[in-house]
């Protein structure tokens, strides 16, 4: 079976943009999110401009088979997939603590 082509950066970004409105369109799915990162919700959009956050957010999605799979099915792909495209965003998000 070939190897499937890498995921470039910016259709990982585009898959992680989309993992994020996912998890931004249920109330408890963005309650755990906001938990997890300590990420305030009305600076998700601007920290989604950044793509170690979009790793993060890949990072989110993948620690969760209940998640992962349900996002999977969402968007119609394999949950693999998400883990191509986590790998080829690189570092993973760090927030700044003060």
């Amino acid at each position: 079976m070939p190897k499937p082509p890498p995921y470039s950066p910016e259709t990982a970004e585009t898959l992680a943009v989309q993992a994020l409105g996912f998890i931004a369109e249920d109330d408890s799915r963005l309650g755990s999110f906001v938990a997890t990162t300590g990420i305030a919700p009305q600076s998700m959009r601007e920290a989604a401009r950044e793509p170690n956050f979009l790793a993060g957010v890949l990072e989110h999605i993948l620690a969760d088979e209940n998640l992962l799979i349900a996002f999977a099915d969402n968007v119609a792909i394999d949950p693999t997939e998400v883990a191509r495209a986590r790998q080829a965003l690189g570092n993973v998000w760090e927030r700044d603590v003060p």
